[in-house]
């Protein structure tokens, strides 16, 4: 599919993030911008430090920038506060986190339910109990985050982060408390969720060989965009 009229999904513009630290104020990020395409699987890449996951807060509307602005899906997130910020997260998007960020009190399909019954979604159990199934945890499901295995807990994460068919998903470091064999199931399971869903990706990662998965790398250094490469399709 030839996407290169679409209009942009997510709009970075010269975004900049300064704090206040004891030393004097310190510039996280400097004038980032760029555009996400429906559709695109991107990865924005740096080491630790970088800024990558506080550009990924501002793009999510977890934080605002100190200069610039984002616009998902034509909506200026810059004058909103942070209620209707919310409001856009629960229409528009899903999110992993690399430390799972399960209720503890509430089981793995209460977990998936959750979001869904945000929405007043009547239907919640059996969307939260079928993918929670496609994700191989259908036997799972009354079990709470403290007795199941890191890969299940992030495995009830994604099945919660895709139930309500997110139109951009965000994962932060996704397999960053996990080990090799296990995160390379769940970044399997990610990627294979995102095609059958259509989603469009952006993954924050400080593992190039994760982001060589993507169509399109981001690389961020010192708070700064220094390369904006995509593969060849």
């Amino acid at each position: 599919m030839n996407r290169a009229n679409e209009t942009p999904i997510l709009i970075a513009e010269c975004l900049g993030k300064r704090v206040q630290t004891d030393e004097g104020p310190l510039d996280i990020l400097h004038d980032v911008s760029f555009t996400v395409k429906p559709g695109e699987a991107m990865a924005i890449i740096g080491a630790s430090g970088s800024g990558k996951s506080t550009l990924l807060g501002l793009l999510a509307g977890l934080d605002t920038p100190t200069s610039g602005r984002v616009i998902l899906q034509g909506q200026d997130l810059t004058p909103m506060n942070e209620d209707q910020r919310a409001i856009v997260r629960r229409q528009s998007l899903g999110f992993v986190f690399q430390s799972f960020q399960l209720l503890p009190a509430l089981n793995a399909l209460e977990n998936v339910m959750l979001p869904l019954e945000l929405c007043g979604d009547k239907s919640a159990q059996s969307r939260a109990t079928a993918l929670l199934t496609r994700v191989g945890l259908g036997a799972r499901l009354a079990h709470y985050p403290r007795t199941l295995s890191g890969g299940e807990q992030q495995r009830v994460a994604i099945a919660r982060a895709f139930v309500t068919e997110p139109k951009l998903l965000f994962a932060d470091e996704p397999t960053g408390n996990l080990d090799t064999v296990t995160g390379a199931s769940i970044i399997d399971l990610l990627f294979s969720l995102n095609r059958e869903q259509g989603a469009t990706l952006v993954l924050v990662t400080h593992d190039a060989v994760l982001g060589a998965r993507c169509n399109r790398w981001l690389e961020i250094s010192a708070g700064r965009l220094i390369s904006d490469r995509s593969s060849i399709a």
